[in-house]
């Protein structure tokens, strides 16, 4: 238990690991796994109170609209973009039908977000409803997503590996690049897991595997993808300096209705 205590946050992204790869000898990922290491250290090292914040974050309602807006918009904006520039360079439009589930997007988006079963609501309630503000009462914003980053990617590692998610290494820029938008969004959020929660299910609703019959347009669409995540965290960080470099503290303010840092920028 000391040691737990100690190291919580380590303790964690290894029960993380322990439980998700579990399901690896039976061609499966247990993405739920991370929410089940969330709550056993939680309750070992913070108790009921640990708890409570970890819940009230994922709950957090009481923000500024913009960040509703951005948490929207950024994702199929990316989304869209990579498509389209995919299509410009050479990938053929996608035949309508493939494009029925956008026709009931927010329906798609609010199924993401309370399905238990998929990895949004696990990762955001643990991730950032937990790991991100523990890190960042001691680290700066910016030392903090960086170790998320690493932890999270290594999370992900036996989705590049195992054929059957579809998945290539090149995504691993996109797990860098949305844990630092997940990272920047939560903290303006006034510490909102619910923002990011509405943003990673925003930005997974959309497949775009099954948009292109040939293998070599959806791999493409793979590394443009990644790249255009990969370049928007490297602008978050240039341009929002202030934010990335400020001094470690609590990220819940006062006010859940008020957002934290969002003036700083």
């Amino acid at each position: 238990m000391s040691v737990i205590r100690r190291h919580p946050v380590i303790t964690f992204f290894l029960l993380t690991y322990a439980l998700s790869w579990g399901a690896i000898p039976w061609q499966s990922f247990f993405a739920p796994g991370v929410l089940v290491a969330a709550l056993i250290v939680v309750s070992l090292t913070e108790g009921v109170a640990g708890l409570k914040a970890m819940g009230s974050r994922l709950i957090r309602w009481r923000v500024s609209w913009i960040w509703y807006a951005l948490a929207l918009g950024v994702p199929l904006a990316i989304k869209f973009a990579s498509i389209g520039l995919n299509n410009a360079v050479g990938a053929p439009t996608a035949h309508i039908a493939e494009f029925t589930v956008w026709y009931a997007l927010p329906m798609a988006i609010a199924i993401n977000i309370v399905n238990p079963i998929n990895a949004q609501l696990p990762e955001e309630a643990s991730f950032r409803g937990w790991a991100q503000p523990k890190l960042q009462t001691t680290r700066t914003p910016l030392a903090a997503t960086l170790l998320m980053a690493v932890g999270v990617t290594i999370w992900h590692i036996p989705l590049t590996l195992m054929p059957q998610f579809g998945s290539s290494p090149i995504e691993t820029l996109a797990t860098i690049g949305v844990t630092f938008w997940y990272a920047w969004l939560f903290n303006h959020a006034s510490g909102s897991a619910l923002l990011t929660l509405i943003a990673h299910a925003t930005e997974g609703t959309i497949e775009t595997s099954t948009l292109w019959q040939d293998a070599a347009d959806t791999i493409r669409m793979m590394w443009i993808d990644s790249l255009m995540w990969f370049a928007f965290a490297i602008g978050l960080v240039i341009f929002n300096r202030r934010f990335w470099t400020q001094p470690p503290a609590q990220v819940d303010g006062p006010d859940p209705a008020r957002t934290r840092v969002g003036s700083r920028s």
